[in-house]
């Protein structure tokens, strides 16, 4: 019984300091790794946190702009315009007028191309002097016009395009005179209606949206040449401007 017992201490002292020894193993903290083998871990730790993913709510830049080229053959563009006429040779009041521009380009070379143009002008005149209390007549202008354009500086943001335009002005200028008759002087100092010389000397101010799709702002100095008998000559020169979109088509030069 007591070798047994002897025995029985023994292995329980053996568990015992086996099972101490391999808690303090498991506690001891591993080696400290040295600075090359952290510096090595450290770039590919990174890459793996900055790598980007293609899962939803990824973010991925993509520029719009990237397939403005100025190759296209043809373009369109349509605008809301606005312009100044004197009615009348001896008016001193003048009309401020809006309307729509429609203007349409066949490009030739890379810089040069060829404009037509069409513009409508509808608002009401002053009428001073007169004789009759005659005061926000209406008038309108039509303007249609070609010429050539230029394709000037220019990048993938904007681009400047100078032309110059001529042809014909139709002026509406008796419609509401009231049973009036027009002429130079008198209670009613219009021109009569007609057709007369028409220009737009200026140009585009292009900026790009896309491959085809621009906002343009046109300013010109518009020429007409009514007739009447005034002291005063009938070329006029007035500003015009229009803002609107143009559409480049895709045929290429």
């Amino acid at each position: 019984m007591r070798l047994l017992n002897l025995a029985t201490r023994k292995l329980i002292v053996a568990v015992s300091a086996a099972v101490f020894a391999a808690t303090v193993q498991a506690q001891t903290p591993p080696p400290a790794s040295s600075p090359a083998s952290s510096s090595s871990q450290a770039p590919s730790q990174v890459q793996t946190q900055t790598q980007p993913t293609n899962s939803n709510g990824s973010y991925i830049a993509i520029d719009p702009l990237a397939g403005v080229k100025y190759d296209n053959r043809w373009d369109v563009s349509v605008g809301l315009a606005s312009g100044h006429i004197h009615a009348g040779p001896n008016l001193r009041e003048g009309a401020d007028l809006g309307g729509i521009d429609l203007s349409a380009s066949y490009w030739l070379t890379k810089h040069w191309g060829l404009e037509a143009s069409g513009r409508g002008y509808l608002g009401t005149s002053g009428t001073a002097p007169n004789s009759e209390n005659l005061n926000g007549l209406f008038v309108a202008q039509y303007m249609f016009l070609g010429g050539v354009e230029y394709l000037g500086p220019h990048n993938k943001h904007v681009a400047l395009i100078p032309h110059a335009l001529v042809g014909g002005a139709y002026g509406d200028f008796n419609t509401d005179l009231r049973g009036n008759t027009p002429g130079p002087v008198g209670p009613a100092a219009f021109y009569d209606n007609q057709v007369a010389l028409g220009g737009a000397f200026g140009g585009h101010i292009d900026l790009n949206r896309s491959a085809h799709w621009v906002f343009r702002i046109t300013p010109d100095a518009l020429l007409t040449g009514y007739d009447g008998t005034s002291q005063y000559p009938h070329t006029q020169w007035n500003f015009g401007i229009s803002v609107g979109v143009q559409y480049k088509f895709k045929g290429k030069r």
